[in-house]
């Protein structure tokens, strides 16, 4: 049973280069104008420690078992210490990338086995007699081919970001998957779009919900 206390919790999801991360912060000030606390967070990442284990993922070459394990070690020590209070505080917390990553990246892009990807989601997001997870998943469809464009004029890419268009199909694809499995909590964005039309969906998405007139803090 989910059980995220008085807080709302909004993951934002999708492969590298779908763009994101610009509307991010445009939500954590849609928001805190509602006079709302907000808790702006990353995976993995988040704490001292993850964001340790995140430079480890992110740039050593490491087998499927392992990088899964340290993802979920710092998600564990994220929740711990940064999402589950913020959320016990009445806070909005969004994070941008959750479980459902490491589902399309170790599981759907590096092929490792789902079945133990879902144990170690039960053992980490299991704190006391509560699951937590996001109330929702806002996810950046778009093809890769259209984001390793997208990618090649940003930035120089990491480890996962210089992986091949194929890569990236499976990554999408287990991320449909994902949405596919947990409907109520997911919200397809269509991120092939001017950025003022994806933000209109996002926006569109969260006064359909009725958080910012509705939510209260304690």
């Amino acid at each position: 049973m989910i059980n995220n206390s008085n807080g709302i919790f909004i993951s934002f999801e999708g492969i590298d280069g779908a763009g994101k991360s610009t509307h991010i912060q445009a939500l954590a000030d849609l928001f805190k104008e509602a006079n709302l606390h907000v808790t702006l967070t990353r995976e993995p990442g988040g704490t001292e420690l993850a964001e340790k284990l995140r430079q480890m993922v992110l740039n050593e070459t490491m087998d499927p078992l392992t990088e899964s394990m340290l993802v979920f070690a710092a998600r564990r020590d994220h929740l711990k210490n940064v999402i589950q209070p913020a959320l016990e505080l009445g806070h909005i917390v969004i994070c941008d990338r959750f479980t459902d990553a490491t589902f399309a990246y170790q599981g759907g892009g590096r092929g490792f086995d789902i079945n133990i990807l879902k144990q170690l989601e039960s053992w980490v997001q299991g704190i006391g007699d509560k699951f937590i997870e996001p109330d929702l998943t806002l996810w950046f469809a778009l093809e890769p081919e259209i984001a390793a464009k997208r990618l090649q004029a940003a930035r120089t890419p990491d480890r996962f970001e210089s992986q091949s268009v194929q890569f990236f199909s499976r990554v999408h694809a287990a991320y449909q998957q994902r949405a596919d499995e947990s409907p109520k909590r997911f919200v397809m964005i269509n991120a092939n779009q001017p950025r003022e039309d994806v933000w209109a969906e996002i926006h569109k998405t969260i006064i359909n919900k009725n958080w910012l007139t509705t939510h209260h803090n304690k």
